[in-house]
Parts: C-alpha cells; structure tokens; sequence
C-alpha cells in the first residue's frame, strides 16, 4: 500500500511540472481532483454567482482585450546598432508616426538571429544586410525572405586627421589600407578612383606583388606614398600616426571620425556594386505588399530619412534607396 501511495505522489508531482512549462495555458487548466473539489466545498457559492454574473456585463465586456484597427499599426523591425537602429530610431520612427504607424526597434548585435526571429514571424521586418547576405541565409538556412526596399551604403572613405583635402596629402606621406584581400583591393582602388595611384601596378596579376610594393612602383605611385597595411578595426586607432587611411564605413562610425574628421573622399559605385553594396529591409516572402510592409517602405526611403542620413553621417553612410534587384 505504502508504495502505491508513493507511486500516485510521483505521478502528481510530474503532471504539475509538465504544467508549469505550458505557460498561462497550463496554469488555467485545473486538475480533475481539483475541480472536484472546489465543487464539493463551494456548492452554495456556485449557486449564488449566476445573480452576480448577471448584474455585472458590462464590467466583464470592459475587461475583454481591445481589438481595435490601432491594435495592428505597430511595425517590429529587427537591426544592428550602427547605423541601422540609429536611423530608425531617429528619424523613421518620426516619420512613421504621421501615418499613424507605432515604430519597435529590436537591436540585435548578431547577423543570424534578426533573419531566424523574422523567419520565426516575431519581427515585421529586418533591416542591417545586403541583397548577397540573404540570398546565401535563404539557400543556406532554409529561410523564406524577400527585400522589399534599399536604404544606404556604407562606403570605404579616405580620412585625415592632419589633411582637410586630397590636395594637401604632401608626396611621401604614409597611407594606410585594410589588410584583409577583399578590403585591401578595395582600398587600393579607392586610392586610384580618387588620383592618389595612377595604377595598381603588378597587384592581382603577380603573387609576388603586394599591397606594399606598390610604394615604391614610381609608375603606378608619382607621388611615392608609403602604402602600409593594417588590421581594418585598428586603422582609426592608428590615424594619428598616419597621414590618411582608407577606411570601412562601419568602423569609422564606430570611431566617431565622421563628427570629427569628416571623410576627404568616399568610395564611387556604378550600379552593380551599388546594389551589392546596399543595405535593404527586409520582410518574410509573401509579404513584401502587405501594409506594414508598403508604410515601412515609404517611411524608410523618405526625403526626411535621406536628409537625416546625409546630414548625420557626412559621407559614412549614403542613401541608396533602389529597388531590388
């Protein structure tokens, strides 16, 4: 007898913990023996509740959970701090407003989680990555997303804190780039854009050629800048000891340099790497004309948002409100 006792106590021990993890569902599910319990010891009080349920309607209607049109012009868009929850923050949440929209900004420090919480249907939309990115999430994670409209680019710029022009950057004077290959190419064709290098010399044709022989490569460098390079996060930490570098727009933000040290040039995009390079919101597949979607669209790609971009970042951040592609 004792052990079936025991065994009876087991098993109402494991059905309350399999209740607790169900959440409010659970808890609003009273066990059998409860119930009948609570009929046994109050059967004059269920007598008595039809009169007081009948006097009170109107308290229980008030109670009932507002299910109005405003209930759903609320707009949850996942991002990355800078610049992305920064614009939406400041300026489109603004602009949203005027329609009648309610903005939500979810920050996120992570590349994965704002795509599998959008996917997961707990954001609206997502905002911090490019058309590439997606693309590869889709095939690679099993995803279900479009882009719906671009915003910015973040260009590579070229940045001084001796030096207000490319004018004044004297022959010899120390430049720095990125040291990773794809921002290295990078900032060496951002140098030649912009006049600094006439060429790139024997750099991406001959392995024995680097980044560095272009220094003393009179023809592909008149002017005998030193090219050194570096870690692409260290280059506004080393900007005091170098003449100028070329840096990402994510890291001179992060520095704070375009407040303080305005870039003296930015990167150039023809429209293939313009729609690489921007950054787009994005939605789940499917919803891409949905309301939410079409006021978040229109919001984002204002003229408010593009002044804002223009005037905060000085030339880190540029609108690139395309289509796409």
């Amino acid at each position: 007898m004792k052990k079936k006792i025991i065994g009876i106590l087991l098993a109402g021990t494991l059905a309350a913990g399999l209740l607790s993890g169900c959440g409010a569902s659970a808890s609003a599910a009273p066990a059998p023996a409860q119930e009948a319990k609570a009929a046994e010891a109050e059967p004059e009080a269920a007598e008595a509740e039809p009169e007081a349920a009948e006097a009170e309607p109107e308290a229980a209607e008030a109670e009932a959970p507002a299910n109005d049109a405003s209930s759903d012009k609320k707009i949850v868009v996942g991002a990355n701090p800078v610049p992305h929850a920064d614009i939406l923050d400041n300026i489109v949440k603004e602009v949203l407003a005027k329609d009648g929209w309610e903005l939500e900004t979810v920050v996120f420090e992570d590349y994965v989680l704002p795509n599998t919480s959008l996917e997961a249907g707990e954001l609206d939309a997502n905002y911090f990555q490019t058309l590439g990115y997606m693309n590869q999430q889709n095939t690679d994670a099993g995803l279900h997303l479009a882009a719906t409209a671009g915003v910015h680019i973040e260009p590579m710029g070229i940045y001084s804190q001796k030096y207000k022009s490319l004018d004044e950057i004297p022959d010899g004077a120390e430049i720095g780039i990125p040291n990773d290959p794809e921002n290295t190419e990078r900032g060496l064709n951002l140098l030649l854009q912009k006049g600094l290098l006439k060429s790139l010399g024997g750099f991406g044709t001959d392995d024995n050629y680097t980044a560095e022989s272009i220094t003393d490569d009179k023809e592909a460098n008149p002017h005998g800048y030193k090219i050194t390079t570096l870690e692409a996060a260290s280059l506004p930490l080393s900007l005091p000891d170098l003449d100028a570098a070329t840096i990402n727009g994510n890291y001179a933000l992060g520095a704070d340099l375009p407040s303080q040290y305005p870039a003296l040039d930015i990167e150039e995009f023809d429209d293939e790497t313009s729609v690489r390079r921007t950054n787009f919101i994005v939605v789940r597949a499917g919803e891409e004309n949905s309301e939410k979607s079409l006021a978040l669209t229109k919001a984002i790609q204002s003229d408010e948002v593009k002044a804002y971009i223009e005037e905060h970042y000085k030339g880190s951040v540029i609108p690139s409100f395309i289509a796409p592609q």
